[in-house]
């Protein structure tokens, strides 16, 4: 097929010989299956900000950490050189979670480096080669839903033992080779410690899992993984290693209202003490 203009750059410098056909277009990308001398691989096209209709983008990048403090400054401002930091940011987060989980011991597709708005990355095929389902395409028998209903418990466990939850997970980001299930899609992993919504967004990722699963074994529908993990995560017990009984125990104990206040005023404070040095160091001398 004409190679499209975004995926011309990746042609011209040799990091692709051909563009195959176009595999799918998402909410948040186009993807293109591509040839990279005898390999085939897939390559990932992020829209634009304007074209994206993924929801809540500014909730996933909270406590996104930018080393670059200049960086960090144009992208709160809104500038045009801010948001063009912030789709840099959105990109390369995928490419830096990728290899994350991949160290943990988390099966995703082996990426290769992001180039000028492109991901280009290892396509998961089965053993005829053919492209991998999407876990929503897949029926099962009871025995290998719980089979393989573990090892996704497994895989968010260990993203949470590194510091990360998925964020947007789902039977549609999840791909079903020969050997099992392969997480995709991780442009807004979020940072356990640092965003005040993972909790609930490693509960949502647990539970849609879980009900896909359950459609055919039901007996999944009655797990509390996303409780369990978060409880051990808390308390800084959850480890890799760590048997996980999809069991939680209830928390008979009352909330400190006090307390609770006392971090919002500490946290509003820190962040109006920020917001007056930002304002300090835009004044001229």
């Amino acid at each position: 097929m004409k190679i499209p203009a975004r995926l011309m750059p990746l042609y011209e410098d040799g990091l692709i010989d051909e563009v195959l056909y176009q595999l799918m277009s998402g909410k948040e990308a186009t993807v293109y299956v591509v040839r990279s001398g005898d390999e085939t691989r897939c390559a990932k096209v992020y829209k634009e900000a304007a074209q994206r209709s993924f929801k809540q983008a500014v909730t996933y990048q909270e406590g996104r950490k930018h080393k670059n403090s200049r960086r960090a400054r144009a992208m709160e401002k809104g500038s045009s050189y801010g948001r063009k930091q912030v789709e840099e940011a959105w990109q390369n987060a995928e490419v830096d979670a990728l290899y994350r989980v991949a160290r943990a011991g988390v099966r995703v597709p082996r990426p290769y480096g992001c180039f000028d708005g492109v991901l280009l990355m290892e396509l998961v095929t089965d053993d005829e080669g053919e492209v991998a389902p999407r876990l929503a395409e897949v029926d099962m028998t009871a025995e290998q839903a719980r089979e393989d209903h573990a090892l996704m418990m497994h895989y968010i466990k260990l993203m949470l033992c590194d510091g990360l939850v998925h964020g947007d997970l789902s039977e549609f980001n999840v791909l079903v080779d020969d050997y099992g299930p392969v997480i995709i899609d991780l442009p807004q992993a979020v940072d356990a410690a640092a965003n005040n919504h993972a909790r609930d967004m490693l509960t949502r990722d647990v539970n849609k899992i879980r009900d896909y699963y359950a459609l055919f074994a039901p007996e999944l529908r009655e797990t509390r993984y996303a409780k369990e993990m978060w409880s051990l995560y808390e308390r800084g017990e959850l480890l890799p290693e760590t048997a996980l009984s999809g069991e939680a125990e209830e928390d008979l104990h009352s909330a400190d209202v006090d307390a609770v206040l006392q971090e919002i005023k500490a946290a509003l404070a820190a962040e109006a003490a920020r917001r007056a040095r930002l304002r300090e160091a835009e004044e001229p001398d």
